[in-house]
C-alpha cells in the first residue's frame, strides 16, 4: 500500500489517515513522518495511539523531536519525555530552547531528572553525554543463584542486562558477567570466579573513541566509569553504533564541502541548506582568488603562448582529483584507526609514491594528444606538469587530515578546502614555470 501521508493530512481525512498509518511498520512510518513539513508532521503524530507514539518519538531525530514538543500539548510533552532515556532526553533538551528544557527538567519525577542533570553534567562530545545511568550491577562475591534474583527483580529498570558490570567497594568495576554465562552456571558459584575482565571507557572520553572500543570488542555494551573505575553507567551497541554513524556523516559532508545538516534532507529548510553550504563556497572563493592571482602574475607567458590556457581546467581538475582521493583515502584510515597522526612519514612517502605513478600514467595517456592539439613542445610541458601536480597533490591530500588530527582538529573540515587552495595555487606555478623552462619565455 502506497501511503502519501502528505495528501492525507491535507485532505483532512483523519479516518483513513489514522488507517494508514497504523498499517505501516515502525520504521516506514517513522520514515513517513521524517518526509513531511513541521505542521503536517505534527497533524500525523497526534493520530498515533499513546504507546505507539513514544516508540516512534524516541526513533525520531533529535531536531524533530524538538519541533514536536513545541508543536503538542504540555500533558503529551511530559508523557513523551518521561518515556526517554535519560540519555535520548539529553539529547532532546540540547535542541530546545533553555526554558523549554528547564520547564521539562522540573516536570520530571525526581528519579529521572537526578539521571538526567547527571549527564547533562559532563561535555557534549562525551560518552558521559550518551551513556544511559540505568544500569544493573551485580555485587562481588555474590552467588550465581542470588545474581539471577536481582536480575530478575531490576530488570525493568536497567537499559540492558545482557552485559552486567560486576562492583566491589565504592561501586568500583572488577568485572563483567554476561547473562548467557551466568543462566548457564552453577547457582552455587561465585560470580568472581566466573567474570569476564572489564573492557571500560571513561565517561570524560570522546564519545567517538568509546564507540569505536565497543565495536572493536565485539560487545554489546561497556561500562563507563570515573577517574577512580566507579560505575556511572553503559554504553550499549546501538548507542555506540548510532554515534559512529554520525560522526560517518558529518565526515562525509565535511569532505564534500558543507556542514552536516543532522536532520533528513527533506525535512531540512531551504534556508538552512544554504546555510550549511554558503560558509565553505565564500571560503572556497577565497582560493579561487589565489587562483586568479596566479593567471595574472602569468598574463605575459600565457599571452605569448595562447595554447597553454587550454590546459589549465585540467591540470586544477586533475591536482584537486588526485588530493581528494589522497584525503578521502587517509581520512578514511584515521577514522579506522588504521593510521595514527605518529605515521605522518609513512603516509606522506606512500602517497608521493602514489601520486608519481598516477602523474607519470596520466603523463603518458596525455602526451599524445596534447602534441597532437598544439606541438610536442606544449605536451613535453603539460605531461611534466601532470607529473609534478599529481605529486603534490597526493602528498597534501595525505599530509593535510594527519596535521589536522594532531592539533585536534577534524580532518574532514580542513581537507577539502585546504587541497582546492594548494593544488589551485601551487599547480599553476608548477605549470608555468615548466613552460617557462621548457619554452624558453
Amino acid at each position: 500500500m502506497d501511503i502519501r501521508l502528505d495528501e492525507l493530512v491535507r485532505s483532512g481525512d483523519f479516518r483513513t489517515m489514522r488507517q494508514g498509518l497504523l498499517s505501516l511498520d515502525l520504521p516506514t512510518l517513522v520514515d513517513e513522518l521524517e518526509r513531511l513539513d513541521p505542521d503536517d508532521r505534527a497533524v500525523a503524530f497526534r493520530m498515533l495511539p499513546k504507546a505507539l507514539s513514544v516508540r516512534v518519538f524516541e526513533l525520531l531525530a533529535p531536531e524533530l523531536q524538538g519541533e514536536l514538543v513545541s508543536q503538542l500539548r504540555s500533558r503529551d510533552v511530559a508523557t513523551l519525555v518521561e518515556e526517554l532515556d535519560p540519555d535520548d532526553r539529553v539529547t532532546l533538551l540540547e535542541e530546545l530552547p533553555a526554558s523549554v528544557a528547564r520547564s521539562l527538567l522540573h516536570g520530571l519525577d525526581p528519579d529521572e531528572r537526578r539521571m538526567t542533570l547527571a549527564v547533562l553534567g559532563y561535555p557534549a562530545d562525551s560518552v558521559g553525554r550518551r551513556m544511559t545511568p540505568e544500569v544493573l550491577a551485580l555485587p562481588s562475591g555474590s552467588t550465581v543463584g542470588r545474581a539471577l534474583r536481582l536480575v530478575q527483580a531490576g530488570q525493568e529498570e536497567a537499559e540492558t542486562i545482557y552485559m552486567l558490570p560486576v562492583v566491589g567497594d565504592g561501586r568500583v568495576v572488577v568485572g563483567v558477567m554476561s547473562l548467557r554465562r551466568l543462566l548457564a552456571s552453577d547457582p552455587e558459584a561465585i560470580i568472581d570466579d566466573l567474570m569476564s575482565e572489564p573492557i571500560t571507557v571513561q565517561a570524560t572520553q570522546d564519545q567517538e573513541q568509546a564507540a569505536r572500543t565497543v565495536r572493536a570488542h565485539g560487545a554489546l555494551a561497556v561500562p563507563v566509569v570515573d577517574a577512580e573505575r566507579r560505575l556511572l553507567g553503559v554504553l550499549t551497541v546501538d548507542d555506540a553504533m548510532r554515534i559512529l554513524l554520525d560522526e560517518e556523516h558529518e565526515d562525509a559532508a565535511r569532505a564534500g564541502g558543507t556542514d552536516p545538516l543532522r536532520r533528513p534532507y527533506l525535512a531540512t529548510s531551504v534556508w538552512r541548506l544554504v546555510r550549511s553550504r554558503i560558509t565553505w563556497l565564500l571560503f572556497l572563493i577565497l582560493a579561487a582568488a589565489l587562483t586568479v592571482n596566479v593567471l595574472d602574475y602569468f598574463e605575459d607567458t600565457l599571452a605569448q603562448v595562447v595554447a597553454l590556457a587550454l590546459f589549465v581546467p585540467l591540470l586544477i581538475g586533475t591536482g584537486g582529483n588526485v588530493g581528494a582521493q589522497a584525503a578521502t583515502t587517509v581520512i578514511r584510515a584515521l577514522a579506522l584507526e588504521e593510521v595514527r597522526p605518529r605515521d605522518v612519514w609513512r603516509v606522506l612517502r606512500r602517497e608521493c609514491m602514489v601520486g608519481l605513478l598516477l602523474g607519470v600514467t596520466l603523463a603518458t595517456l596525455a602526451f599524445g594528444p596534447a602534441a597532437w592539439m598544439t606541438d610536442w613542445h606544449i605536451a613535453v610541458v603539460l605531461s611534466a606538469s601532470l607529473v609534478l601536480i599529481c605529486t603534490m597533490a597526493a602528498s597534501a591530500g595525505g599530509l593535510i587530515p594527519l596535521l589536522a588530527r594532531r592539533v585536534g582538529v577534524d580532518p574532514a573540515v580542513l581537507s577539502a578546502p585546504f587541497i582546492t587552495t594548494f593544488v589551485d595555487g601551487t599547480g599553476l606555478i608548477v605549470y608555468f614555470l615548466i613552460a617557462r623552462a621548457v619554452l624558453g619565455l
